[in-house]
Parts: structure tokens; C-alpha cells; sequence
């Protein structure tokens, strides 16, 4: 009896220790992503979110396009890609302007895509109102339509709102992935573009599974 009193404790600290090893265990990409400490909120509460930090002067979220489409054009119904223009300087903040443009004028589907082909195989420099308005004219939006939007209070808004939340995701550079607010991918970090969606998509089933508990 005395024996087993005195390996009792024992046991029970050896349970402890295989249960948090199996806890560390069940996650197979410790390490490899960020947990945001003060969750950000989501455009969508009954989706999955996964928004995309990105810059228009960026060749790496250019190149990450290439996969970063097909991989979400296979969502399920309840995961939704959001993009979302970093902004870390006035050069970034002319692009992200260019995004909202085209958001405001239901343009993204079309020229989301064209407009990084432009800067990164036409080689154009559309760091600027003037210049990004013969991009917009080119594809049949008018210059008056252009300057209305480009400079309108709605964009503005969201532009200001893109420089206050960009710090708050904790990036330090681009393509990122955020997902649901709560995890945050690099390609540094997952060692490249394809283990990034690969965990992206552990962490998508996980907030899959958290959400379906919830209701």
C-alpha cells in the first residue's frame, strides 16, 4: 500500500508529461506559423477568412498569385479569400488606393491580375495617380470616373484603415497569409510557398471544426 501511495504522484506526473506530449504531437506544424496574441477581427462570422497581406510592387506576391488562385478557387462554401493592400510607406499607400479603385468599381475579378502583370511584365511604373489612371483608361474606365472614384471618400476611408490595421498583423514583409484573424503565415517561416498553403490548410480545417462546435 505504501508503495503504490508513493509511486501514485509519480503516475500522475507521468500521464501529465505523455498527455502534453501528444498535445505537441497532434499539431505537426509547431513552430512553423504565429499566433496572433489579440485576435483581429474578420470581414465574414460565418466564414473561415483567409486574407492575403500583398503589395502591387511586390514580384514575390506576384509570383505567389500563381498558386495562391488555384488553391483558393477550391474553397469550400464557408472559406473566403480576402486581400488585403499592406501598406508600410506613400509608395505602398498609392497601391493600395489603386486596390480600392478597383473594389469600388467591381473591377477586381477583372484587373486584380492585369494590373500586377503590368508592373511586373510590362515593366510600368504605376507608382502614381497619373500614371495608374492611363492603366484604368486602357481597360475602359474614363478618366473623370477614375479621378471621382480614386479620390473618393469611401476610398480614403479604407485606406486609412489599411495604414491603422497593417501594424496590427504583425507582418514584416509580404505575401502573409492571416487566417481568421488568428494565425499568421511567411513563406520564410513555412520554408516556401507550398508548405504555406499546406499548413494554411490545417489551420483552415481547424477554425472549420472550432466553428461548426460553436453552433
Amino acid at each position: 500500500m505504501r508503495l503504490l501511495k508513493c509511486l501514485a504522484p509519480l503516475l500522475l506526473v507521468m500521464s501529465f508529461g505523455q498527455f502534453s506530449f501528444a498535445a505537441e504531437e497532434a499539431d505537426p506544424y509547431v513552430g512553423k506559423y504565429d499566433v496572433i496574441q489579440n485576435p483581429l477581427p474578420t470581414q465574414s462570422k460565418d466564414k473561415v477568412e483567409v486574407l492575403e497581406l500583398f503589395w502591387y510592387g511586390c514580384p514575390h506576391c506576384y509570383a505567389f498569385k500563381e498558386i495562391l488562385d488555384p488553391w483558393a478557387s477550391k474553397f469550400p462554401k464557408d472559406v473566403e479569400l480576402v486581400l488585403f493592400p499592406a501598406v508600410f510607406s506613400q509608395k505602398w499607400a498609392i497601391s493600395a488606393k489603386a486596390y480600392y479603385t478597383l473594389e469600388a468599381l467591381d473591377l477586381v475579378a477583372k484587373l486584380h491580375t492585369p494590373l500586377f502583370k503590368a508592373i511586373h511584365e510590362g515593366h510600368r511604373n504605376l507608382t502614381d495617380e497619373a500614371e495608374l489612371m492611363k492603366f484604368f483608361a486602357e481597360n475602359g474606365v474614363n478618366n473623370d470616373e477614375f479621378k471621382k472614384v480614386f479620390n473618393s471618400f469611401g476610398v480614403d476611408s479604407k485606406l486609412r484603415r489599411a495604414i491603422e490595421t497593417t501594424p496590427k498583423y504583425g507582418v514584416s514583409g509580404v505575401p502573409a497569409l492571416v487566417i481568421n484573424g488568428k494565425y499568421r503565415l511567411s513563406s520564410e517561416k513555412t520554408d516556401g510557398y507550398d508548405n504555406m498553403l499546406k499548413i494554411a490548410d490545417y489551420l483552415i480545417e481547424k477554425e472549420r471544426k472550432a466553428m461548426a462546435a460553436a453552433k
